[in-house]
């Protein structure tokens, strides 16, 4: 079994182990290739601006870390098209499919971007310009296996002229044209030719040559060749799914149900989750993903030693279908702990309707588990992946709860992170994230961004100012915009624009996204009046961040339309995130 994905970067410890593997491969199945083209996979991946083309590394591996092929391709903004550089198995593996898997990956990218098609040299099969016999053989192979999906050479051009006389095997150029079977004209033609001569193969064609094979294109009977050794089969019409490693992990607490408290006016209900998953479960865009159990350790990163203990222990003596809430809180003497565990609550809460009951801990725990797996798969290579959990948790403070929360799945995710690159937490609930500032407030390495109510008139009441904007080493990196009562979606972006500004300046390799949808129009905790198309146009501008963003649910209530905005808001993130 093998799965693929693509590699962005060699950021993360996964992806430069990977590469390497890559470039040992190319290493061995290209002896002549030069040193230089193997070693600057990693600055391919991040420079298009200095290659003039966006690099694509599409790696096969066994899910365990070791490489069992990949594709190098290279994207040509300027003239929308794809050009397939490299595509191997690694040595002593053949068969299996991985070969076809890997190019299907690469059209299925090159459709996305409803490109003009896939160009790629392929060595020829003609004698009359390869004199190696059992290289023509492996050249059949390769053209053959290329005509399944109608890819030919492009014929009646110079492009298999050889850069000098004395070479041999010139390579033909091969077009692909997912489908659509028609070459772009000659105009057109001469741009992409030009393109891949000069960017590609400077080092190689002097400019008498390149100007020679583009000139070439100018003639009326530039055409794909025949099909020569697959038959021709009617036209059919694909459908091009979404990619699995382009799909978005959905992680659900699948013990959030646990933690249902029943008492007249308690918004936080299980019901919340499952209006979410109802409008997104049937999207093509998410792959859902089990739950798995990690230790308390990453809990305690976050949180307060005697604040976690205290929570597990006083939920382990609530009896079933009991609640304690907090109703006495120590602003005097709060050195002193009271021993009851019931009146100790309110040392350790913010608010009196936030209750602890005999599964608020084990649900909690759930949600960081959940958080923690999503996390997983964003260090695994996705772009995206969603955690989608209850109770939510960016109201908790390193020794407080509140707000419906107990431990800050949000701070988890991103003490997780931190250590493989800086972390930006976005929250955009309408509720100030006083948990995330208050844990990350004096550190640099974790940006805290909150746009929310402002404090005067929106719970948490105390925190939430323009002016908190961290101390000792964290100035400067936590970024309140605490907004007026009456809102709609045109100016919340006004705002989002701001934060996001905020966002690249930091340049964090991870986004941790608090997700709230309670700036819904007719939330019952809310005030602002943002629509579905709003949370569309609000994940778009974030995915264009094309930050690898885990997204985790926070708040929302109005339940009639809690889940078309979770759809909306997921579309746009997406096509945010792979727009041009």
């Amino acid at each position: 079994m093998f799965r693929i994905r693509r590699i962005y970067d060699d950021l993360l410890p996964k992806n430069k182990i990977e590469i390497a593997q890559i470039q040992e491969i190319l290493r061995k199945q290209f002896p002549g290739l030069n040193e230089e083209d193997i070693t600057k996979i990693p600055e391919l991946l991040k420079n298009p601006i200095k290659y003039k083309f966006k690099s694509f590394l599409f790696v096969a591996d066994n899910g365990k870390g070791k490489v069992l092929g990949f594709s190098l391709v290279y994207y040509f903004t300027d003239l929308n098209f794809f050009y397939l550089d490299f595509i191997s198995t690694a040595p002593n593996i053949s068969g299996g499919g991985i070969g076809g898997a890997l190019y299907e990956r690469v059209r299925t990218s090159a459709n996305h971007f409803n490109s003009a098609g896939i160009f790629f040299e392929c060595l020829p099969d003609d004698p009359a310009l390869c004199k190696d016999q059992t290289c023509i053989k492996q050249n059949i192979a390769r053209l053959k296996f290329y005509e399944k999906y109608n890819a030919r050479p492009i014929i009646n051009s110079a492009y298999e002229t050889p850069v000098s006389p004395d070479s041999d095997c010139p390579p033909y150029l091969v077009f692909d044209g997912l489908d659509k079977n028609e070459l772009p004209d000659n105009s057109k033609m001469q741009k992409i030719v030009k393109a891949i001569l000069e960017r590609k193969y400077a080092y190689l064609c002097p400019p008498e040559y390149t100007e020679k094979v583009v000139k070439s294109f100018a003639n009326k009977e530039i055409r794909l060749r025949d099909l020569k050794y697959i038959k021709p089969k009617s036209k059919i019409e694909q459908q091009f799914k979404i990619a699995e490693d382009l799909m978005i992990p959905l992680v659900v607490n699948d013990k959030h149900d646990i933690h249902h408290v029943h008492e007249r006016g308690y918004v936080e209900a299980p019901v919340r989750i499952k209006s979410i998953l109802k409008e997104i479960e049937n999207l093509e865009l998410f792959r859902t993903v089990q739950p798995k159990k990690y230790p308390l350790k990453h809990i305690l990163a976050v949180h307060d030693k005697d604040y976690v203990e205290y929570l597990e222990k006083v939920c382990e003596n609530v009896p079933e279908n009991k609640s304690i809430y907090p109703y006495v809180f120590p602003i005097r003497n709060n050195a002193k702990r009271p021993i009851d565990l019931p009146v100790r609550a309110g040392y350790y809460c913010i608010d009196t309707f936030t209750p602890l009951n005999h599964n608020a801990f084990l649900a909690a725990k759930r949600a960081v588990d959940c958080t923690l797996t999503a996390a997983d798969e964003i260090l695994d290579g996705y772009e995206i992946a969603y955690a989608l959990i209850r109770p939510p948790g960016h109201h908790a403070e390193r020794r407080a709860f509140g707000g419906f929360c107990y431990f800050n799945n949000n701070a988890v995710a991103a003490q997780y992170f931190v250590n493989h690159g800086k972390v930006s937490i976005l929250d955009i609930d309408y509720h100030h994230g006083n948990g995330s500032q208050n844990i990350f407030y004096e550190r640099s390495d974790v940006q805290t961004i909150s746009i929310h109510g402002h404090p005067k008139f929106a719970y948490p009441y105390f925190t939430g100012f323009d002016y908190e904007t961290g101390k000792n080493g964290g100035e400067g990196f936590n970024i309140n915009f605490a907004l007026k009562e009456k809102l709609d979606g045109e100016e919340y972006r006004s705002y989002l624009k701001k934060a996001l500004n905020k966002i690249v300046e930091f340049n964090p390799q991870f986004l941790v996204l608090a997700l709230g949808l309670d700036p819904a129009k007719g939330d019952p905790t809310g005030t602002w009046s943002l629509s579905a198309s709003d949370f569309e146009e609000n994940g778009k501008m974030i995915g264009k961040l094309k930050i690898p963003t885990l997204v985790v649910q926070e708040g929302g209530y109005k339940v009639r339309s809690l889940g078309i905005n979770a759809r909306r808001f997921f579309e746009g993130l997406w096509k945010g995130f792979h727009d041009k």
